[in-house]
């Protein structure tokens, strides 16, 4: 039976129910995650300090692959110290329609968002110029947006979609139009996947409006920021969707990758047996397809939607189980499909 080191980041809130249903659909896997936790919990930060960072860095470093659980930003984002640390340059966040979950947009939505994780105006936090002027530096780097691209060229052909850059080219002509520069000169590596370039305004009129030509999108830092959170408001909640982190070494390849649903802590519901685990799973289903296991992230994936299109589900989304109950009847499906021949 294979085996597949795992540093699992432990967090705040809900983050041990979320661990509590990963590990009970890993169970159901016909090969072994070894899961290393790391307790990244906002106690253990403020006790342990850098050291706690050290720990959690020199893991998934070694792994290779992580899995991280909500974190409560106090006196730091984890988020952000993770990714200065690990220098992770892509963020690739799949957002989908879930049949069964109400929602104000009628239209069936199934796009991959690959975005810069570094630059953008998220690296400046801006300056005061006198009393009424403030200003701040937008940054575009060839290499980070070269990672992007390929990323998104390569989802492409496994999904059989077209690719879409987007930004505002025109108007910031030198950092968005570097972008643009290099993501058509890596299109030309792919001549048999669809490429075009929009602008961003027009992008998000498009999504709404005719979703079914988007496939694959990327884009600077903050616009797939805003594109992403829109997107899975889109298809019902920003707490229904995933997301991946990667690094990579200098031919390209992936060197280190940690998948988390987007949602946060959750105090309120922490401990209630109420949470809905639905973005962790699909976290976990994309884990699984980045280590190989194809088959099995299909099917955890078909398990876990097809449960909620049946109404069997966490009542936030109109169904009456609890996070145990919901992620069992996900795993019975997983095991039932991995053991058809």
């Amino acid at each position: 039976m294979a085996t597949y080191p795992i540093v699992e980041l432990l967090g705040d809130g809900i983050s041990a129910e979320l661990s509590q249903s990963v590990h009970t659909i890993a169970e159901a896997l016909p090969f072994t995650l070894d899961f290393r936790p790391v307790d990244l919990s906002d106690e253990n930060r403020i006790r342990g300090g850098e050291r706690v960072y050290d720990e959690a860095e020199k893991a998934m470093r070694e792994a290779g692959t992580t899995i991280k659980y909500p974190t409560a930003t106090t006196q730091d984002s984890p988020n952000r110290i993770l990714r200065t640390r690990l220098e992770f340059s892509v963020i690739h966040r799949p957002v989908c329609t879930i049949p069964g979950i109400q929602t104000n947009f009628t239209k069936s939505i199934d796009i991959d968002v690959v975005r810069i994780a570094t630059g953008g105006t998220y690296e400046d936090p801006g300056r005061r110029i006198g009393s009424d002027t403030a200003v701040s530096l937008r940054v575009i780097e060839r290499g980070p947006t070269k990672h992007a691209a390929r990323f998104a060229f390569k989802l492409a052909q496994i999904r059989g979609t077209s690719v879409c850059s987007t930004s505002k080219y025109t108007i910031q002509q030198a950092t968005d139009g570097l972008f643009e520069e290099t993501v058509g000169q890596v299109a030309r590596d792919y001549p048999a996947t669809d490429y075009r370039r929009e602008l961003f305004d027009a992008l998000l009129a498009g999504i709404i409006m005719k979703p079914e030509t988007y496939g694959v999108i990327v884009c600077p830092n903050e616009y797939g920021d805003f594109l992403s959170d829109a997107a899975c408001g889109l298809i019902g909640s920003v707490g229904l969707g995933d997301s991946a982190s990667y690094t990579f070494d200098d031919t390209g390849q992936v060197t280190a990758a940690m998948f988390d649903p987007s949602g946060g802590t959750a105090p309120d519901i922490a401990g209630k047996n109420v949470a809905n685990p639905t973005a962790a799973l699909l976290a976990l289903a994309n884990l699984l397809r980045h280590i190989g296991e194809n088959r099995s992230s299909r099917t955890l994936r078909a398990a876990l939607l097809g449960a909620i299109a049946e109404g069997a589900c966490t009542g936030d989304i109109g169904g009456k189980l609890s996070t145990t109950d919901f992620t069992e009847e996900v795993a019975r499906r997983v095991r039932a499909a991995l053991s058809e021949v």
